[in-house]
């Protein structure tokens, strides 16, 4: 099986395709509600299924006033 690559500042996982990527997220102990995920550029949603191959990248979420 093929798997997808996450990459989250200098850290990087090859996962499994197949899960939402909020199930994967929290097997990497990450907080879906702080990262924004995008995938080719495109932002994506946490429910979306990681497909094989799949290069997705994690960005912080920054928030200020």
């Amino acid at each position: 099986m093929e798997k997808a690559h996450i990459v989250f500042h200098r850290q990087e996982w090859f996962v499994a395709s197949g899960l939402t990527l909020r199930e994967t997220l929290e097997r990497l102990g990450i907080d879906a509600e702080q990262v924004v995920p995008l995938r080719n550029r495109q932002v994506i949603t946490a429910t979306t299924t990681i497909m094989p191959g799949d290069e997705i990248k994690l960005v912080n979420v920054v928030a200020g006033g």
